[in-house]
């Protein structure tokens, strides 16, 4: 699975994410990260926002090889989810773009129009110089829901 270059994707930070998320019932979050980042890392809650993030793996775990079934997947998913809006999410925020790259390259093949955004910084967001200082950023550090995945 290549990237869809030419698609534009726009770039949020976690907080905007956040806010449009809670201001809009049809914003989706689909999270991108491995089971393993899942599990040990923890993940965004929604549920206080009568939502439920999307958990698909762009790359799969120990090989980080492109998930050949990601598309169909979330095609699958957003069947009983209409959005406009739909915000992906990785550790860093690299991972995620490319997959809203992809993922938007589908839709606009299909004449839908669906906005895809990348989270910034994502859920972990940047390593600190002192690596025991943990993240200087991302969905976490900001201070934004997570809960360990169940």
């Amino acid at each position: 699975m290549g990237n869809a270059i030419g698609f534009s994707v726009k770039e949020v930070l976690p907080q905007e994410a956040w806010s449009e998320l809670v201001s809009c019932q049809s914003t989706i979050l689909v999270d991108v990260r491995t089971k393993q980042e899942w599990e040990s890392v923890g993940v965004p809650e929604l549920t206080a926002l009568g939502k439920s993030a999307i958990f698909i793996e762009w790359q799969e775990y120990p090989l980080m090889s492109y998930n050949p079934l990601f598309v169909k997947r979330l095609v699958e998913e957003l069947e009983t989810k209409p959005t406009n809006k739909i915000f992906f999410i990785c550790r860093s925020g690299i991972r995620s773009r490319e997959a809203a790259e992809v993922f938007s390259g589908y839709l606009n093949d299909l004449g839908m129009r669906v906005e895809c955004v990348n989270v910034a910084e994502g859920f972990e967001g940047n390593i600190k110089k002192e690596k025991s200082d943990g993240f200087s950023n991302g969905w976490k550090a900001r201070g934004l829901a997570w809960r360990q995945y169940q």
